[in-house]
């Protein structure tokens, strides 16, 4: 029997028949030899009759699997007596448990998962590699959209959201960095113990943890709203910190204002010491390579970008891949809103740049289906800010920023597709969004520029 696809875009990853509700992971980490060992707890929920169950773990070795009725965060309902596990068997990056049974909808699941080896990235011939990689002194994981099986064992589906705890022990002397909040930090000896907990859901390729010697930079100001937003970085020159970052607070300011609260309980920015061609995105955090701490536009956008993914992928999140400009084109059009705000060029401006510049390119990009191939190409960035653009020329900006701030407050949480957003966006402006939008997103032609 072949193994399951959830989704086109990514051969290989996700099982559709069950659902990861909780993640708790307990890692050990040696930097010095790149050695991760962990026990992986998932409570899963069973979504069609199975009689096993598919989970994605890529370049590491399970030694032990177990699987219990109920929910380990669930004591009463482990009272029952559920299916067994005949067997485990890894086969093309993939851990694939059989049961004695079939398991009806609805089951509750404990599976725990021991395993160890060296972590190293996943490459696939569309879209490169993803995953947990070395850095000089540390480690990034960059899990989008198909790293995150390279440090656990998961459901790598972007759909299928859970809440997560992490404890990582590292070496002394390294700080861990993870999605959510900071729950416990202890040491004991040569080793230093990390916490994170993450209760607001999360896709898998956000999860992400990063390891180096990092230490708080003090920003000169805080979000009106209060909530906390912090840099960890090693040595930085501190003029280059303050033009890259001094102006982070009132950024989640315009954002808030234009977008409604933010969604987590904090933000982070992690700043490697390594340079990185691009900035990452996870779920409470964004990753910058120090090579990006600087002060021009270029650089200014990009910290945009990431933080409003907060909104538009981590809180909201596409149910397919396909429908990625609901990430990349709502996070492009945010750079222009803080461009607009900041004193900067204003949004139609950055618009018709950025419109001649696609007029320059080939029109046969699909922006609701680019393609695995072209899911990350600028156009679909650029086609999908200018899509927003159009819109917003079109109902006025009370009526189109009133959406976006519903479209958060609405679906946060939820994973969705092009469909749900024209169903919303027709229902918040009373424009018949699907009409208005559909050269922009159905056909491949570049439409007039919004006037």
């Amino acid at each position: 029997m072949g193994l399951p696809t959830a989704d086109d875009y990514l051969p290989g990853h996700g099982d559709p028949s069950f659902a990861v509700r909780h993640y708790d992971l307990d890692l050990t980490y040696a930097v010095e030899s790149n050695r991760l060992e962990g026990r992986a707890t998932l409570d899963v929920e069973v979504l069609e009759e199975t009689d096993r169950l598919v989970l994605d773990l890529a370049h590491l070795a399970a030694q032990k699997v177990k699987l219990a009725a109920g929910w380990a965060s669930d004591k009463t309902s482990r009272k029952k007596r559920g299916p067994a596990l005949k067997k485990f068997s890894a086969r093309s990056h993939r851990l694939v448990l059989a049961l004695d049974d079939d398991v009806e909808t609805g089951t509750r699941l404990t599976v725990t998962v021991g395993y160890s080896g060296h972590p190293k990235p996943l490459v696939t011939r569309h879209l490169g590699d993803a995953g947990w990689e070395e850095l000089t002194d540390g480690v990034i994981v960059a899990a989008q959209p198909h790293g995150s099986p390279t440090w656990f064992p998961c459901n790598d589906r972007p759909d299928d959201k859970a809440t997560y705890r992490l404890s990582l022990t590292v070496t002394a002397g390294y700080r861990v960095e993870a999605n959510g909040e900071l729950a416990k930090h202890t040491r004991r000896g040569s080793s230093e113990t990390w916490v994170w907990e993450q209760k607001q859901p999360m896709a898998t390729y956000l999860a992400t943890v990063q390891i180096g010697r990092y230490r708080d930079w003090k920003l000169p100001g805080k979000p009106a709203s209060g909530v906390p937003v912090s840099v960890v970085a090693g040595d930085l020159d501190r003029a280059a910190f303050h033009d890259a970052f001094g102006r982070q607070h009132e950024m989640v300011d315009v954002f808030e204002e234009h977008f409604g609260p933010y969604p987590f309980d904090s933000y982070r920015v992690v700043v490697t010491d390594d340079d990185l061609e691009i900035p990452l995105e996870s779920q409470t955090l964004s990753t910058f390579g120090r090579n990006l701490v600087r002060g021009d536009w270029d650089a200014t956008r990009l910290i945009a970008h990431e933080l409003a993914h907060q909104w538009f992928g981590n809180a909201v999140t596409l149910r397919d891949w396909k429908d990625i400009w609901l990430h990349e084109g709502f996070a492009c059009y945010s750079e222009w809103v803080w461009s607009e705000a900041s004193g900067g060029p204003t949004a139609a401006q950055q618009a018709a740049r950025y419109y001649g510049g696609l007029e320059e390119k080939p029109e046969d990009l699909l922006l609701v289906n680019p393609g695995a191939d072209l899911m990350f190409d600028d156009r679909v960035y650029k086609r999908g800010a200018l899509t927003l653009h159009a819109l917003r020329v079109e109902v006025g900006d009370k009526r189109f920023f009133a959406m976006l701030r519903a479209w958060v407050k609405d679906f946060a949480g939820a994973s969705v597709t092009t469909e749900d957003f024209l169903a919303h966006a027709s229902k918040e402006t009373g424009v018949n969004a699907s009409v208005l939008l559909r050269p922009w997103l159905h056909e491949t032609d570049l439409p007039p520029f919004p006037q």
